[in-house]
């Protein structure tokens, strides 16, 4: 009896939670909740950016073996979209055929076309021109060449891509190649920092 007396006793003492404090707490939770969504947001962003940059660069390592073997000229295309008043930027892969560049025949998943996140922007620097036009996506499939060749021969065409934050113009990457198709990712234009220097 008295084990029931102390319970009825101690549920007489419980309270629940007030409409107040309820609204308080689901305040909280919403903002908490924001702020890890724009934080998440905004870091996919540049994990997104970064795997597209570095799949560039390890698809046009590819590109470099593949001509020499097949002896085959393979190209990159660099374009912009331009929907609603929104630019976006992609690559497209090619490959020189006897009626002009086309789609590659073989390796279709690895020579995927490639879109870059929607608030970034490109610019293109080859050896003889410091700022190469980008194609328009509409033109027809005929006229598409690509601004950048790797030919069987073994050379590429010299140059560099800066990617930039579309809404204050900085430097996210700048990712270069040379003469033999060796490509540099440089985050922010810096050459990174090694590992070792800090020992």
């Amino acid at each position: 009896m008295t084990w029931g007396a102390a319970g009825g006793r101690r549920g007489a003492y419980q309270r629940g939670f007030s409409l107040v404090e309820l609204l308080v707490a689901l305040v909280v939770v919403v903002i908490v909740t924001s702020l890890v969504t724009f934080s998440f947001d905004s870091g996919g962003q540049e994990v997104r950016l970064a795997t597209t940059v570095r799949d560039l660069a390890g698809v046009a390592s590819y590109a470099v073996d593949e001509a020499q073997m097949t002896g085959t000229d393979f190209g990159l295309l660099l374009e912009e979209e331009s929907r609603n008043g929104e630019v976006r930027y992609s690559y497209t892969w090619l490959e020189r055929r006897a009626k002009g560049w086309r789609a590659p025949g073989s390796g279709k998943d690895i020579f995927d076309s490639q879109r870059f996140p929607p608030d970034t922007e490109l610019e293109l620097e080859l050896e003889d021109q410091p700022l190469v036009d980008l194609l328009p996506v509409d033109v027809e499939p005929e006229s598409r060449t690509p601004q950048i060749v790797f030919y069987a021969g073994g050379e590429t065409t010299v140059g560099a891509i800066n990617v930039r934050r579309r809404t204050d113009g900085e430097l996210l990457w700048r990712i270069e190649w040379d003469l033999l198709g060796r490509f540099d990712l440089l985050p922010r234009g810096e050459e990174p920092v090694e590992e070792d220097a800090f020992e």
